[in-house]
């Protein structure tokens, strides 16, 4: 019996091993490096140098111009996460009504995103957006507008595509909740004289808290780390920390310091995760009990 058990073990390290190695090379391994590097100290001259200092994070922290680059940031990524929330949710609910042939059709409609290139969506979104684009023109012909609104190389452009491509993930996430729920316990609470606004704030949204909070966690992280959106969209008027980090390698060639960037970016992310973790565990205890 203990040799069985010790051969089962062996075999699933062996069948393991294969995604480890990968988990370690392609994550582990480049985080690690990156690290190791926002340590080194750099010089316009000579690069960076084979010195260990803290200057790079010292910089960071004393300086008021990554302080508002963190705040946009966050901000940008929180507006995104609130505006999935509250198109993802009621269009997941929707779509649990449909019929079955309707949910596929609308589930491609809104997986979409998630299956084009991010460069071509988001130059998609270059045309749509632009002061002759698709979206100006239609506001000037209904009158709602005398001139072309600025949407591209602003804040609100870059919101709305994140939006288009961040939405998905509530969508799963809320739908993969929703099933989970019994039908019936909403037709109770309409039987004994719930209104409908009332069944869905006491009865529904709580048990849809889990799923919420999880598509939120990960619009969230997503929308902080992203590039090619800020970078493309925003353009040099919106500079978040991703194009910030781009900035330091490849313009000013200061590579430590935009690993030191980079690696307090990744640092405030998994906070966010965690402490968003934690919040959820308390809601399911709460919702499950």
């Amino acid at each position: 019996m203990v040799e069985t058990t010790t051969r089962s073990k062996g075999q699933q390290w062996v069948l393991s091993f294969p995604a480890l190695a990968m988990f370690l090379g392609l994550l582990v391994v480049p985080l690690a490096l990156t690290a190791i590097l926002s340590f080194n100290a750099f010089d316009a001259m000579r690069g960076p140098l084979e010195e260990y200092t803290l200057s790079n994070y010292v910089e960071v922290f004393s300086d008021g111009y990554y302080y508002e680059l963190f705040l946009r940031t966050a901000l940008m990524s929180l507006a995104v996460t609130v505006v999935c929330i509250l198109l993802g949710v009621p269009e997941t609910i929707i779509l649990s009504r449909m019929r079955p042939a309707w949910q596929g059709a609308f589930f491609v409609v809104i997986l979409g995103p998630l299956l084009i290139s991010v460069v071509v969506r988001t130059l998609g979104w270059s045309i749509l957006l632009g002061r002759e684009g698709f979206i100006n023109n239609a506001l000037s012909s209904l009158g709602l507008v005398d001139r072309p609104v600025q949407l591209m190389f602003s804040m609100t452009g870059v919101i709305i595509v994140l939006t288009h491509v961040m939405l998905p993930f509530v969508v799963i996430s809320v739908w993969s909740t929703l099933q989970k729920l019994d039908a019936q316990v909403a037709h109770a609470a309409r039987s004994l004289g719930a209104g409908p606004f009332t069944t869905f704030r006491r009865i529904i949204l709580p048990q849809l808290l889990p799923g919420i909070l999880s598509g939120a966690i990960i619009v969230f992280t997503l929308s902080a780390s992203a590039f090619a959106t800020p970078a493309l969209i925003g353009g040099r008027r919106v500079k978040v920390v991703t194009t910030a980090i781009y900035d330091e390698f490849l313009s000013s060639l200061n590579w430590p310091l935009g690993a030191a960037v980079a690696v307090l970016l990744l640092i405030g992310i998994v906070l966010v995760v965690v402490g968003s973790n934690r919040m959820i565990e308390r809601k399911f205890k709460q919702v499950f009990a």
